[in-house]
């Protein structure tokens, strides 16, 4: 077969290969980047992830493969993967966007005076989404205007939390409405799917683009507080958002015991490295206030240990050169799975509980400090 012929017979095998998270064929994305045919027939491309590290890597690799080498007359293939920058994944996204301009985001304006907190964790189980919406609760109680987005976007328990389990956000003009409740402004992935035991599983671009949506597309209004309830651990999300809001700051949630302080740390360190400011350590289900059955007094139990908040603060003020502060130890109490469960924060039906008062404290906190411009992205060019 002559050499251009073949070449637009690997072109066109090519196009039929589809990107398995996108489900579109990898030409139209700009993932070829360069393919060409030596005089023995072999094939030599470039094919670009949409990211360093995707998961769907060895499906690509296998299904170009297969594709190219079942071509008549090729005679090998010399295959090499590579990752898109920054211009090319923005040129994939204005494609897969028909040309249409994607709106912008409020609250990565650095005159937005919104303070959106980003509530992160090492590691699962910590109780993150419960300090977030019991958190958001105790701000709305003091006047403040508070938005919750879950950003959880695979293990979304906000909507549950807040009991509008089955409500939906309603479209206007374009535009997404958050769902109001307990005098907060609610938004969820959770919300969006077709049912509830739907499961979502994006990566890489996908992911992305349905951050920036719930970000840009929602009608917030004028907000103080904008808490986000980050998944677990330091992947896709946390990356995005760090490029999405860059004058957020993080709140990094642990537990006593030292195996999750360590991974705590980890969410602290990430936050750095996209430019975010770590605003204090969160130290739940800190200790048990138990009834003692022989002496009838009510003693401490540290059932998970100690000192896992005070050393995760501690290593990331030595880490990241500024201090940052333990804001609070909220205790373990068996109300504020209750009202998780019920849709009710321990704040609204039992603003006396230890672990209420707990989180009353640290919103106090986060209220009344006095906001700094320092490590904040301004967007002034210097002149002259």
């Amino acid at each position: 077969m002559p050499e251009n012929a073949l070449l637009h017979a690997v072109r066109e095998a090519l196009s039929e290969v589809i990107d398995p998270e996108i489900k579109r064929p990898i030409t139209d994305l700009g993932m070829v980047e360069s393919v060409s045919v030596d005089d023995d027939d072999v094939v030599s491309l470039t094919v670009l992830l949409t990211i360093p590290g995707c998961p769907m890597k060895s499906t690509i690799e296998h299904d170009v493969t297969a594709a190219v080498t079942a071509v008549p007359g090729v005679c090998g293939i010399n295959l090499t993967l590579g990752a898109m920058n920054d211009e090319q994944r923005a040129e994939m996204k204005r494609q897969l966007r028909g040309g249409i301009a994607e709106r912008a985001i409020p609250f990565a304006d650095p005159a937005n005076l919104t303070q959106v907190i980003l509530i992160a964790s090492g590691k699962g189980g910590v109780g993150k989404s419960s300090v977030t919406v019991n958190l958001a609760m105790a701000l709305a109680e003091q006047g403040k205007s508070v938005g919750v987005l879950d950003a959880d976007i695979y293990g979304h328990s906000i909507p549950q939390m807040l009991g509008v389990a089955e409500a939906s956000p309603t479209s206007l003009d374009g535009m997404i409405l958050p769902v109001p409740t307990l005098g907060l402004k609610v938004i969820s992935m959770g919300m969006l799917k077709a049912s509830r035991d739907q499961v979502i599983a994006w990566r890489g671009p996908i992911l992305d683009r349905a951050l920036h949506q719930l970000l840009s597309d929602v009608f917030w209004g004028d907000l103080d507080f904008l808490l986000l309830d980050l998944p677990p651990g330091t992947g896709d999300v946390a990356l995005s958002l760090g490029q999405k809001l860059p004058n957020a700051e993080v709140l990094v949630v642990t537990t006593p015991q030292q195996a999750a302080a360590e991974v705590a740390e980890r969410a602290g360190t990430m936050a750095s490295m996209m430019d975010q400011k770590v605003i204090g350590v969160v130290e739940n289900m800190s200790y048990l206030d138990a009834l003692c059955p022989h002496c009838g007094e009510t003693h401490r139990v540290d059932v998970f240990g100690t000192g896992g908040g005070a050393e995760v603060a501690a290593t990331l003020t030595t880490r990241l050169g500024y201090h940052i502060p333990l804001l609070a130890e909220i205790p373990l109490d068996p109300a504020v799975r209750i009202g998780g469960d019920d849709g009710m924060p321990v704040v609204v039906t039992d603003g006396s509980r230890p672990a209420a008062q707990a989180l009353e404290g640290l919103a106090h906190t986060l209220a009344d400090r006095r906001r700094s411009l320092a490590g904040r992205t301004l967007n002034l060019t210097p002149v002259g």
